[in-house]
């Protein structure tokens, strides 16, 4: 069995002064790909960005692998191998693509190679290297997200609602490449209100709700949960 790389322990974070996540537990095994999945407002968000260092926690503790994160700051969370993709990817969208993605790279250097393997997966973002990221579709600047994050080589990739303003067909597209990370072996941990394409890709799922883990276990069983298939998938 994998050894746990990220081990969450119950988790509390919130916003001024008022917890959002109450004593979230959870962990994600290398080579895994995981999903918390529920709806707006749920807490996934805050999860994410307390884990990544974007959130001062209120209590708890956030481990990667020996290292513990709590109270570290983003940058040293980046650092450690945990690239992070937000719903709102914030590009910088008069900047080109290339120069997007050299930017998750840094401070590393020798892009080269990773700018290969970004491209071989987002052949896309090839033909647009020289285009401002702000004028690119919303498909394309995901795809510019996910690769700008991959350049900095990470252990873990962390994905906020990756889907976020992509028609059915982009959001399926989206999951497609994260398969092959996934394939390649990447770990990976994905919230996400869309459970199906979630579920399709993880090993395992928790559910959150109101700031609490509700239910969890392995992705199909999670699929074929009445509960799960009701409550995010609109099937009774």
């Amino acid at each position: 069995m994998a050894e746990d790389l990220l081990t969450v322990s119950a988790l509390s974070a919130g916003y001024l002064g008022e917890d959002v996540l109450s004593e979230v537990t959870l962990d994600v095994a290398s080579g895994e790909a995981v999903a918390v999945i529920g709806s707006n407002g749920a807490g996934k968000t805050t999860l994410l960005r307390a884990i990544c260092g974007l959130l001062p926690t209120t209590a708890g503790s956030v481990h990667f692998g020996q290292t513990k994160l709590t109270g570290l700051g983003a940058h040293s969370i980046a650092r450690a191998g945990i690239a992070f993709v937000p719903a709102e990817r914030h590009l910088f969208p008069t900047m080109s693509v290339r120069d997007n993605l050299s930017l998750g790279a840094y401070p590393k250097r020798h892009q080269h190679a990773k700018l290969e393997f970004v491209f071989e997966l987002f052949p896309r973002l090839e033909e647009r290297g020289g285009q401002h990221a702000g004028t690119m579709s919303g498909g394309e600047q995901q795809m510019l997200a996910v690769g700008r994050a991959l350049m900095s080589e990470p252990r873990l990739l962390v994905l906020d609602e990756p889907t976020t303003g992509l028609s059915p067909l982009l959001a399926t597209e989206a999951y497609s490449a994260l398969a092959k990370l996934r394939a390649d072996g990447l770990t990976i941990l994905v919230a996400e209100q869309q459970v199906p394409l979630a579920l399709s890709l993880a090993d395992r799922g928790y559910v959150l709700d109101h700031g609490k883990i509700q239910l969890s276990g392995q992705a199909a069983e999670l699929a074929d949960d009445p509960g799960v298939r009701k409550a995010y998938m609109g099937v009774t």
